[in-house]
Order: C-alpha cells, then sequence, then structure tokens
C-alpha cells in the first residue's frame, strides 16, 4: 500500500518531519545521558594463557579507578568530581561536573589465577589481564603408545 503525502498541511507534514529527525530517534546515542556521559565499552579478550579486558575510558587517569574481585566478580568503578569556582567584581561562577561508572564481569570457576590480575592504563584504556591457571591451560596433545 502506498502512502500519499498531502502538501495541502505543511504544518502537519513538518510536525511529524521533525519530530522524526530528532535526535531521540538516533539510537547511536542510546548509551548517553543527559549529562554527556555513558558506559564505556569492553573488549574480553581469550587467548590460550589468559584474558585480557579492555575498558575504552579516555581522559581519565589511573587514579580514577578502583578494581574489586570478590567471589568471581571483576568489579571495574570510578568516580570523578570536579568543582571549579570564579569570583570577579559582582558576579560568583561555581561549575562542578561529577561521573561515575560500575562494570562487573563473573569469571569463571577454577580457571583463573586471580592472585596475579593486573591491571594498567594507558592512551585512554584500561587493560586488566586475567591469567589462566596452569590447569586450565590448553594442553598440547600427547601421543600414546599402543602396547
Amino acid at each position: 500500500m502506498l502512502a500519499r503525502r498531502s502538501e495541502s498541511v505543511p504544518a502537519f507534514a513538518r510536525l511529524f518531519g521533525d519530530l522524526f529527525d530528532r535526535e531521540m530517534f538516533d539510537w547511536n546515542n542510546f548509551n548517553y545521558s543527559d549529562t554527556n556521559t555513558t558506559l564505556p565499552a569492553a573488549n574480553i579478550k581469550d587467548t590460550p594463557e589468559y584474558f585480557m579486558v579492555e575498558v575504552a575510558v579516555p581522559g581519565m587517569d589511573k587514579k580514577d579507578f578502583t578494581i574489586n574481585l570478590k567471589d568471581n566478580v571483576l568489579t571495574i568503578s570510578s568516580e570523578r568530581k570536579k568543582e571549579e569556582e570564579k569570583s570577579e567584581g559582582n558576579y560568583t561562577r561555581k561549575e562542578y561536573s561529577y561521573q561515575s561508572f560500575c562494570r562487573s564481569f563473573t569469571l569463571p570457576d577454577n580457571i583463573v589465577d586471580s592472585d596475579k590480575i593486573s591491571a594498567k592504563y594507558e592512551n585512554g584504556e584500561l587493560l586488566i589481564t586475567i591469567p589462566k591457571r596452569e590447569e586450565a591451560k590448553p594442553k598440547e596433545p600427547r601421543m600414546i603408545e599402543i602396547r
């Protein structure tokens, strides 16, 4: 069925055009809040030796992060506050911002060596290396001799 557009009511057509052209229908911005903050993207790599968690968090510093491991749940959180006050003459300007996030990942049972987990922050990316236990690493095939 074809839809027919009537130009005899331009305000009506413009209303619907404006409604559907707005940012609220731009699903690319779905994870953003009104304060332009977002839940950071994370990649998880599974290699034979370790898991690598990569979290994209540009513009932060390593002191802004807290990483905890409890009951096989790895939690990465951040909280950052910024305040600035400036007084000149008859006016005072006070600006402040607050950013926080918390991401949790459940680690597989009896596979990771939790005592050797390490983290570093470089080039806007938080990198967490989670080594696997020796018994969880893949082993080379072994020839079994037939007697």
